[in-house]
């Protein structure tokens, strides 16, 4: 039905679930968590469920699938982790993945006439990774520069310029 209506979808569970996980002793205790790390055992049993939706949301022509995340307290610069995780555990194309995260996000924003493409009149938002994402989806954690409204905030080191 989303298909049908042109809805987008963002699955965007895994972050989070892995964020609870490698955390655990942090929420430990807090408002609205287990109150021991055993109890978050229920995180561990539904991430593979969370990989399930998205392979199974792949596979359905023209489902609009975005990425994002809910970026909860120590999530924050991780989702490259979700990125990757798309790829690696749910089998999503790596450039289907970049796209999701691209030109469909800026889309579903209803901005794509300012971001979301390197294009005369839009903003130049970008980054450059060290290696090929095609290849190795773990290059998205490689970022040897940042460029927001063409400004670079991230110079590549000097060590890899050519």
């Amino acid at each position: 039905m989303l298909a049908e209506k042109g809805t987008y979808f963002d699955p965007q569970g895994g972050l989070l679930l892995e964020n609870y996980i490698l955390n655990k002793s942090k929420y430990v205790g807090t408002p609205f968590y287990p109150p021991t790390e055993e109890g978050f055992a229920v995180f561990e049993k539904v991430l593979p469920m969370n990989h399930e939706l998205i392979q199974r949301a792949s596979k359905i022509p023209g489902l609009k699938i975005v990425f994002g995340t809910d970026a909860v307290a120590g999530a924050h610069g991780r989702n490259a982790e979700e990125f990757i995780d798309r790829v690696r555990d749910c089998g999503v194309d790596p450039m289907t993945a970049m796209i999701s995260a691209n030109s469909l996000g800026a889309e579903a924003l209803g901005m794509f006439d300012q971001i979301g493409a390197l294009a005369p009149g839009l903003q130049a938002d970008m980054i450059a990774l060290d290696g090929d994402p095609l290849k190795d989806i773990t290059a998205v954690r490689r970022v040897l520069f940042v460029m927001k409204g063409g400004v670079v905030y991230k110079n590549i080191p000097s060590s890899l310029r050519h």
